[in-house]
């Protein structure tokens, strides 16, 4: 499943979740997460931490 953080969609950056793994960006400026790691980001970004 990708999700674009945009209205648009296709333009802007995306989330890409690809079995056990997350990617965040677009192009070569894209990051690749585990799934443990993505889990942990969302619940400090819940938290406020980030």
């Amino acid at each position: 499943m990708k999700v674009y953080l945009c209205d648009k969609g296709g333009c802007c950056p995306a989330v890409e979740f690809d079995g056990d793994n997350v990617r965040i960006g677009e192009d070569e400026n894209t990051a690749v997460l585990t799934k443990e790691q993505w889990n942990i980001m969302v619940r400090k970004i819940k938290a406020g931490e980030l």
